[in-house]
């Protein structure tokens, strides 16, 4: 589920559509959790599809760590990505603000942590090494991206989270020690697929 100030916009023909902040999202504000509703499907079952369907949830689904399409069923699908990402995932099945965001910027992730299928070319110059995103990106850029998410925990229990109560329960205890000794339990690397 996306955090209830956004709201959907289109950006132009070539990147379709956003999710745009309708309101101050702060620092260590859970932007995203996974919630019951999300489908999750077996690569095997997706393959089976017709085509149309087939290249709709590899457009707008992510991979988790057994390989499965996890496919939105709101706005969080439409978040586009952006090498200098406002959002980052963590091994808990939510996604943080690791920076503020304020009202009527774009959300947006770092692909290379959604276990992507294929490579791609980034369509906005950001001025980064990065020109690429890859399917293993994660394995060389977890330590950064897990510094990002542990500076956001600092503010976990300091701001409004209306999607706190999405939290696993079996996740809510390392999140605490996170917040506390400022030290990640479990590394955004833990979610790699490894397609082999």
């Amino acid at each position: 589920m996306i955090h209830p100030h956004t709201e959907l916009r289109y950006i132009n023909e070539q990147i379709g559509f956003g999710v745009f902040a309708t309101q101050f999202i702060p620092k260590g504000t859970i932007t995203w959790a996974l919630d019951e509703l999300d489908q999750i499907l077996d690569s095997e079952y997706v393959e089976t599809v017709d085509k149309a369907r087939c290249n709709l949830i590899k457009k707008y689904a992510y991979r988790n760590q057994s390989g499965q399409y996890v496919l939105c069923w709101d706005l969080g699908r439409y978040v586009n990505h952006s090498f200098h990402a406002n959002c980052m995932g963590t091994a808990y099945e939510f996604e943080i603000a690791i920076r503020d965001i304020n009202p009527g910027e774009q959300l947006t992730d770092d692909y290379g942590t959604l276990n992507i299928d294929e490579p791609f070319e980034c369509i906005l110059e950001e001025g980064t090494d990065r020109k690429k995103v890859f399917p293993n990106d994660l394995l060389y850029y977890h330590e950064e991206w897990d510094r990002k998410v542990i500076e956001s925990f600092k503010h976990l229990y300091e701001v409004k989270q209306p999607l706190f109560n999405l939290i696993r329960e079996d996740y809510l205890e390392k999140v605490k020690i996170t917040c506390k000794t400022h030290i990640l339990m479990d590394s955004i690397k833990t979610i790699y697929y490894n397609p082999e």
